[in-house]
Order: structure tokens, then C-alpha cells, then sequence
């Protein structure tokens, strides 16, 4: 791996390979142009257009973080290698930033690396400070490791920063950062250091906090409007006094404002609010005006408040769906619907909207491409589309608003451009994700005797900037071609990759993965099982038949023989990559085929929602996996998954659930499984999950076992049959439960085996077929990325017995999905991705599957004994009580370690690990890794690197009372 401390400069501007002329262009696109400009009167298109066929680009056998011909891999099925200059930093995903009145800073706030604020100076193009809440001598060290010494920087307290980039004052002599609860003021220096901050407080109303997002200054640079995110509201803020002087009713979520004189214009990412008769679901405890079956919001509105005069009615100009970023030309106001991606323009004299321009560059998906930020230089308008990796450049009049812009094309960036602006003659952009997660290793412990595994995580979070000159139109359209090999999108949609073609069969015949969406398969049943957090070396390292670490392997074969034996039988995947960093972005790839760029950016706060099941604004346009599949004709049925509303009974604990469950295993009576006592009743927020969930199934909750999941499941299935589709949630292998996590994986192994156990003796084996992944892969090390992960596709179709090492993703898993049961992608992340035709064979093996007994004892680490009993692995008499006294002795605590250990169970109890309102990846990681730490090491040994055993409050780095995944 190229440490990060050789690349800050390195010069990416290099011409494409094959240069995609205009008329090439246009060949491609059918003759047509390939984005269409919309009239102002437009109807939205909610699904994308129908994709034929297969992809025909795509990535072989290339490994995330390697670098080729082309670029380097990246996990969502992308290769960046960006124009122009590249400077990285190792600090964190950059969320939103802005430029110094003089041109000479930028200024970006930043998550997940506990690094709130980043400060470039684009002279030299180098960081030059931050402020964080990470400790002064960890971001030293962290600075000089990446190669850049004497950074200033500040220590604060308050890392929740907000969904949009600081803002200076007029005279560049401070900077203003949103915060959850309010705005943080810095003195901005001439180095661009920062001087403390001083806290300017929004208070909370209603039970909901400020979320602040954009800001701006009155023209007379008198007063600070800011958009309160949380609230609906924008308010005006004397920025001397740090005093609230008045508040303005606006749309739902409101994100950046713009003034025009002395009209100030609000874009409101959820549109209008509600009025009697509306269909609403809920964000944020606002009702918004939704598609209950696709689960998106329908409107979208830009505030127009005439700050002159504060008593008259806030007006509105309804745009498209997620408004977000917007730019001002002379009275030009173009605004970024994210959602539909679209732009809007707006005539700001009638306060109309002229045009829409479609900001979507390839012909057969018109869903996913995130537009989220727009600037000019000339007569070129740049807009940066997140889940493209590109930079859309446009030609405009800037004379007359209404002349139709044209098309010029596509220029690459890094990893989802979040931000671009035009400076010093320059184009900037900030990279998000800058070159994916290869920033600093990770170290991780998860099992009894095991040693720290240091390696690739999620976490390793990197951003980037990238600058440009702008190119020739001649240029833009070479590079066009670039943009479209590095996203896969094919030339001509409706051709296929001949091997594939040769492998699948002909048009017509029934094969296992049709060539082409529509056509018949000999699969009739998809079985989905979405668990929890692990890398492919920490499950799988240890199988020499794939390219694994055995140093890696803390859940072995020991741990998870059924995982083991399933690959052995089904085939192993040693090259399929997760996408999200964490579970808020890893259930919407699975469901979403996406993390829309609503989720991307709210990761700073992580306050108006973490993941999106409940939020009506984290839901793209096109629905979701199951409403695909429905709208295919298929039927579909859930257990758990991208569910939050548990029903759990008050009181219900682990030991009841496993008592139930290991009785029933054992040809007990079924029915004490749904006891009142446990029974749950569980609910989506989503209407159209809501109506195919089976209320007895446990969503995410650590205090509920995987074997119970599986029981109940397996009444559903021996009385009513699968259908056509059927998704179901384990999530034990979160661990942070009532068992340890060497235990609590190993009853999610347990759990998966039994489920393939039953299906494959059953009589839908012979036309099933069942797709396991993680939801992430962030708690765990991986010696080739942090998001490679354990996969496995098991069905008589699947090849048995080899070592897949194509590339494959997420994306790849639910385009495959689709395919089979005839659903159109959702997206063209979706639309974009190869299936895994070397998952499979037309020639059906009907062996089954015989599940695997767990090896390490469920009840390991489990502090009151089950009233059944303690898990002796079948054992009885002496050998049972060998195993209860070595299970007691390992969960005694020493006496000096009691306190400690109980301000820990404290600490745990807050972090949303079991219960009604439970919350995957809730816990900030370095707590929750020490946490795991003294567990399954008896409280007798301090976590690597550190002087003692500390207790919650205590960890270097980590602000007292931190507990979210984000802080610290």
C-alpha cells in the first residue's frame, strides 16, 4: 500500500486511453442527447428507465485499493483516477466546505476520523489546521504519520457537525461551523489556524435540536441567517452577541440559503409540510408528504423570506424532490434537486422556475447519480454528481435563464465529490470519500485468547481535494469516456458480454441467472439473510483455499464451522466487497442497491436519523428491493430487516429467549416460542415493508439470539412455504450483547446453518437459491480492504466447491437478485453492475445441506445462567458441569476490577444494544472495542496500547460522556 505521506500532491492529469469524441457521444446515446432538458412544467419520472440486459464492463478480478491501468478499484464498483491535482488527507470524510473571502482557505467539516474541522491553503495546497475532538497527541501523530508536520490545531468538545460546510464573515476574520445545537465560533487566523470557539446556542423546541446545515451573512454582513435544520426554521443571528434576533417558518429540512437582494431563498430537502389529506411518513417527528409504498417524500420547495420585511408570508417555489445545494447567478438561482437528479432554474425576478436540467449522463438509468453542488465558471456550469464520481459540465446562457442549457460531459473526480467551486481560476473539489478507506490500519479484538487484528477497517477513512483548470469542450468529451468506464456504464446496454451469453444459455431458456431482465429462471425463491459487521479475513481467513490472513481469523473455524462448511460446499468469495462504512450505510446498499446521499451527509451528527428504516428522507425515488421484486409480480415476505419497531414484551431477557428456542430445537413445543412473555410485534415505518413483515421476527437486538430468529422463522416457512422473495436479519455477529462475542458469533453461525439446513431438505431446494452478506463490514481487519467481506451463495445452482475471486459487491449481490425474479434495477449503481454469473451453473447439485453443531458454547460469557441451563454442547453429567465451571470462572470479574466493570455495564446499557429502539453500531468503536477487550480478556489486561484499564469516562482521546459511534 502507497502510505499517504507519498501521495499529497500527486499529479492526476492525464488524458484518457480512448478519447470519446462528440459524434462517438451521440452514437452511444442513439443519436439523441445524452441528457435531456426538461421544460419547467415537467412530470417526474419516480422509476428509472427498464435496462435490458447485463452490463458488459466489468472489473475481473481487481481488488479494492489496487492500482491499475485505469485507476484503483474501489468498493462500489467504480475505479477513481481524478484530473487534475490530488492532496489527500487521512482525517476523515469531508461533508461540506467552503472557501475564504480572499481565496487563499478552504475550510471543510469532516466525521469519522474525530476531526470536525479541516483547513487547506490553496497556495501551497496543503492542510495547514484543523479542530477536533480527537486528543492533541493523537492528531499529532496522525498528522505526521501522514506527512504533514506543524498543523495547528484545536481541541474542542462538540463534534457533531452539520449536514453543510462553515461559513466565514464578510472580512474573513471568523468562521462559523453548524453544530447539533447550535453554531461554534472560531477567531480565523492569517495561517488559517483557529482560535477557540465560542458557542452560539439554538435552543431545542419541540424535543428537536437545531441540526444546523447552511448559513449565510445579510449583504450588509450585519446578521448571520442560518438554516435550522432539525426545527423547519431559519433564523436570523446577531453574530456579536450570539443572540437569536428572529425566526422564520420554512419548508421541511432546510439546507443552504442564498440571498437576492434583500430576499433570502431556503432550499428544503423534504419539500412542503403536510396538509390535510396527504400521505405522510415521518423525519425527524415532521410529517412529510411521501409515497407510502416506494417510501419517498413527493415534494420539494425552495422558502423565498422577505428579510425587509419580517411580517410578511414566507412564499414558496416548488422545485423537485431533495433540494439541497444552490448557486446564484446575477438573478439566476440554480438549484440541486438530489433526489431527482435534476437541477432547477429559477428566474428569481418572478420567482419561477424557467428550466430543468437533467443531470443524468447515461441513457439507461435515470435514478442515482446525487447532484450535489453546483458552480460556474464563464458560461460552464459545474455540477458535482456524488454517486458518479464526476464533475457534469453544462453551457449556459447567462443572459437569458430560459435558453436551454447544453451538454457538454463528464470530468472524473475522487471518491463522491461532495463540493465544487470555482477559485482563483480553478476548479476545486472536495472528495467525501477521497480514495475509499486507506488511511491509517486498525486494530481490532473480538475473541477469548485471540490477538489484536491490525489491518484495513471501514474506518480508515480518507477525503481528498482535486483541482483543475477547466478543459476544453474538445477535452470534457475525451474524458467523458473516462467517466463511463470507471462507473461501468455500458455503451450499449442491450448487448451482453458474449462469455456471459455463453454460459447463461440462449434468450428464452430457462438458466439460473438470465442474460436479460424478464427472462425465465430455474430459480423461483430468493432467500436473503442480511447479518452483521465482519470482514472476510476475520470469518474466512483461515480457509486456504482463498486469499486470506489466518492472523485475521478471530471467528475461525472453530467459531463458525457452519460458514466454513457452507463455503466448502457452495463455493467460497474471496473478492466481494461491502460499500458502507458503517450499518447506517450498509442496510440502504442492501435494500436500496445505494446510500443515498441524504445518509452520506448527515454522518457528521448522525442526529436527525442514523439509519434511514424510519426516515422518509434516507429513501431514494425508486423504492426499494422489495417493492422491485413486487412490481416484477413477485411476492415477498420479511423477518427483520430494515425494520426498528420491535415490539419487544418489558422485561424479556436473553435466557428466556434461548431457553425457548434451544427447547424448541430440541422437539419442544413450538409455541412457547410466541409466550406473550417474548412473543414480539414487530413493525416497519415504512408501509409497504410494514405489510409483508412477520410481526414474530426480531429486528436488530443483541439481547435476542440468532437461534430464536430461527426458530420462529421456521414456523413460518414448514406452515405457510417461502415466497418468491424473503429477506430475514441476523444480527448476532454485532456482538456487544449478553454473550460474549466469541459465543454470540457462533449462535449467528449456528442460526445460518439451520436456516440452510431446513431450505435445502426442504421441497423449494430445487429451485432456491440463498444470498448471505454482512450489512458492513466495519468491525474488523482485512489485509486487502477494510470492506472485503464474507458472502455466500448457496443453492443447487451455485458451483460447488471453487474459490470465486471475481470482483463483487453488494451492488452485484442485489442486481443479481433482480435479475433472476425479472426486477428492473433500481438505480444505475444497480443498473451498472455485471451479475454473478460465476456464482452459478445451469446444472443443478440437489446435495443438501447438513448443518454443523456450534463449537464454542452459546452461553459463554453469559453473566445469570439460563434457567434451562448453560450450553454444554450436548454434553451431560461431569463433562456439563466441566463446561458450566469454565464458563462461570470465565465471566467472574476480579474484585479490583469490579467498579470499573460495573461503570462499563453502565455505559453499555446506554448505547441501544438490545430493546424496543435498539441500534446497530450505536456505540463509539473505541469504546466499544475496549469494552470487548476487558471482557474477553477477564478485566485482567489493558487494551493494546494503553497504560491500565480504563473506565468509559476515562479513554485517552475520548470527551467524557462520548457514547455515539461518531463522537470522540
Amino acid at each position: 500500500m502507497t502510505k499517504l505521506s507519498e501521495i499529497p500532491q500527486r499529479n492526476l492529469n492525464e488524458r484518457p486511453r480512448r478519447p470519446l469524441g462528440l459524434r462517438r457521444l451521440k452514437e452511444i446515446m442513439g443519436g439523441r442527447k445524452p441528457l435531456t432538458i426538461m421544460a419547467a412544467s415537467c412530470t417526474l419520472v419516480l422509476l428509472g428507465g427498464g435496462i435490458a440486459a447485463a452490463s458488459t464492463i466489468a472489473f475481473g478480478q481487481q481488488q479494492v485499493g489496487t492500482q491499475y491501468d485505469d485507476g484503483e478499484q474501489i468498493s462500489s464498483n467504480q475505479v477513481i483516477k481524478p484530473i487534475g491535482d490530488r492532496v489527500m488527507t487521512p482525517f476523515g470524510k469531508i461533508m461540506g466546505s467552503t472557501v475564504s473571502p480572499d481565496g487563499r482557505y478552504l475550510v471543510g467539516t469532516s466525521a469519522d476520523r474525530s476531526v470536525d474541522l479541516q483547513v487547506f491553503d490553496l497556495k501551497t495546497y496543503k492542510p495547514v489546521a484543523a479542530a477536533g475532538t480527537l486528543a492533541a497527541a493523537s492528531f499529532a501523530a496522525a498528522a505526521s504519520n501522514a506527512g504533514y508536520l506543524n498543523m495547528a490545531y484545536q481541541h474542542i468538545t462538540d463534534g457533531s457537525v452539520g449536514q453543510e460546510g462553515p461559513v466565514f464573515s464578510p472580512d474573513g476574520k471568523f468562521l462559523y461551523e453548524p453544530v447539533s445545537t447550535g453554531i461554534v465560533r472560531y477567531a480565523f487566523n492569517a495561517d488559517g489556524s483557529l482560535g477557540a470557539g465560542t458557542k452560539i446556542s439554538i435552543p431545542t423546541a419541540s424535543g428537536k435540536q437545531a441540526l444546523t446545515a447552511g448559513m449565510t451573512f445579510s449583504p450588509d454582513g450585519s446578521t448571520l441567517y442560518a438554516a435550522v435544520n432539525g426545527q423547519n426554521t431559519v433564523v436570523a443571528i446577531d453574530p456579536a452577541a450570539g443572540t437569536v434576533k428572529q425566526t422564520f417558518n420554512v419548508g421541511i429540512a432546510p439546507r443552504q440559503l442564498k440571498f437576492v437582494g434583500a430576499k433570502l431563498y431556503v432550499s428544503n430537502e423534504g419539500g412542503r409540510q403536510a396538509v390535510a389529506g396527504d400521505a405522510t411518513m415521518d423525519s425527524y417527528h415532521t410529517q412529510v408528504p411521501a409515497d407510502t409504498n416506494l417510501g419517498t417524500s413527493t415534494t420539494g420547495t425552495v422558502s423565498v423570506v422577505d428579510t425587509a420585511n419580517p411580517a410578511a408570508a414566507v412564499s414558496s417555489i416548488d422545485v423537485q424532490l431533495h433540494p439541497t445545494a444552490m448557486f446564484l447567478d446575477g438573478s439566476t438561482l440554480y438549484v440541486a434537486n438530489t433526489n431527482s437528479d435534476t437541477l432547477s432554474v429559477v428566474d428569481t425576478a418572478s420567482n419561477k422556475v424557467v428550466q430543468t436540467i437533467a443531470t443524468q449522463p447515461w441513457a439507461p438509468s435515470k435514478v442515482g447519480y446525487q447532484p450535489t453542488a453546483i458552480t460556474m465558471q464563464g458560461d460552464r456550469l459545474l455540477v458535482s454528481l456524488g454517486r458518479a464520481n464526476a464533475i457534469a459540465v453544462f453551457k449556459v446562457n447567462k443572459k437569458e435563464a430560459k435558453d436551454p442549457a447544453s451538454y457538454v460531459g463528464l470530468l472524473p473526480t475522487d471518491y463522491f465529490p461532495e463540493n465544487v467551486t470555482a477559485v482563483n481560476g480553478q476548479i476545486v473539489v472536495t472528495n467525501t470519500r477521497g480514495i475509499d478507506a486507506r488511511g491509517p490500519a486498525l486494530s481490532y479484538n473480538k475473541g477469548p485468547g485471540t490477538t489484536v487484528a491490525t489491518g484495513h477497517g471501514t474506518h480508515s477513512t480518507t477525503a481528498s481535494l482535486t483541482k483543475f483548470t477547466l478543459p476544453s469542450d474538445d477535452q470534457i468529451q475525451q474524458y467523458t469516456d473516462t467517466v463511463f468506464k470507471q462507473n461501468g456504464w455500458d455503451d450499449h446496454s442491450a448487448k451482453d458480454n458474449q462469455d456471459s451469453q455463453d454460459s447463461q444459455g440462449n434468450q428464452g431458456e430457462a438458466v439460473a441467472v438470465p442474460k436479460q431482465v424478464g427472462d425465465p429462471s430455474t430459480i423461483k425463491h430468493v432467500f436473503l439473510i442480511v447479518k452483521e459487521n465482519r470482514t472476510y479475513d476475520q470469518v474466512y481467513g483461515d480457509m486456504k483455499q482463498g486469499n486470506g490472513d489466518p492472523s485475521l481469523a478471530q471467528f475461525g473455524a472453530k467459531v463458525t464451522p457452519n460458514q466454513h462448511a457452507l463455503a466448502a460446499q457452495f463455493g467460497l468469495y474471496d473478492n466481494t466487497y461491502d460499500i458502507g462504512t458503517n450499518s447506517a450505510e450498509g442496510h440502504n446498499w442492501m435494500m436500496q442497491g445505494d446510500n443515498p446521499a441524504y445518509t452520506e451527509t448527515s454522518a457528521g451528527e448522525y442526529t436527525r436519523s442514523y439509519d434511514t428504516e424510519e426516515d422518509v428522507l434516507g429513501h431514494q425515488r425508486s423504492g426499494f428491493l422489495w417493492t422491485a421484486i413486487q412490481s416484477a409480480g413477485n411476492t415477498a415476505r420479511n423477518y427483520g430487516e430494515f425494520e426498528y419497531g420491535e415490539g419487544k414484551p418489558a422485561g424479556a431477557t436473553w435466557q428466556q429467549y434461548y431457553c425457548a428456542a434451544t427447547s424448541t430445537m430440541a422437539g419442544g413445543d413450538p409455541k412457547q416460542l410466541f409466550d406473550p412473555s417474548i412473543q414480539m410485534h414487530a413493525s416497519s415505518a415504512i408501509p409497504s415493508l410494514n405489510a409483508i413483515a412477520d410481526t414474530n421476527a426480531a429486528p436488530f437486538d443483541t439481547s435476542v439470539p440468532d437461534i430464536y430468529r430461527y426458530a420462529t422463522w421456521k414456523q413460518d416457512f414448514e406452515k405457510n412455504g417461502p415466497k418468491n422473495f424473503q429477506m430475514m436479519w441476523l444480527s448476532s455477529d454485532h456482538t456487544g450483547g449478553t454473550a460474549d462475542p466469541e459465543a454470540q458469533v457462533a449462535d449467528n453461525d449456528l442460526a445460518v446453518g439451520k436456516i440452510v439446513d431446513e431450505i435445502s431438505h426442504s421441497q423449494y431446494w430445487k429451485d432456491s437459491a440463498i444470498f448471505i452478506a454482512e450489512d458492513d463490514s466495519q468491525d474488523g481487519a482485512d489485509h486487502i480492504d477494510g470492506h472485503r467481506a464474507p458472502v455466500q451463495v448457496i443453492s443447487p445452482y451455485a458451483v460447488h466447491g471453487q474459490t470465486v475471486s471475481t470482483f463483487y459487491s453488494q451492488i452485484s449481490m442485489v442486481r443479481t437478485i433482480e435479475q433472476i425474479l425479472g426486477a428492473q434495477p433500481l438505480n444505475q449503481k444497480v443498473a451498472a453492475a455485471t451479475p454473478m454469473f460465476d456464482a452459478f451453473t445451469n446444472k443443478a447439485d440437489l446435495t443438501p445441506y447438513n448443518a454443523v453443531p456450534n463449537q464454542v458454547p452459546l452461553t459463554e460469557g453469559v453473566k445469570t445462567a439460563p434457567a434451562c441451563g448453560n450450553d454444554t454442547l450436548g454434553q451431560t453429567g461431569a463433562a456439563a458441569a466441566v463446561v458450566n465451571s469454565a464458563a462461570a470462572q470465565a465471566t467472574a470479574v476480579p474484585d479490583s476490577m469490579q467498579e470499573i466493570a460495573e461503570d462499563w455495564d453502565s455505559w453499555s446499557e446506554q448505547q441501544h444494544l438490545t430493546g424496543n429502539g435498539a441500534k446497530e453500531d450505536f456505540a463509539n468503536p473505541y469504546l466499544f472495542n475496549r469494552w470487548t477487550w476487558y471482557q474477553t480478556h477477564n478485566w485482567q489486561s489493558p487494551y493494546p496500547g494503553d497504560a491500565k484499564i480504563y473506565g468509559p469516562n476515562e479513554v485517552p482521546g475520548i470527551p467524557a460522556g462520548s457514547t455515539n459511534h461518531e463522537d470522540g
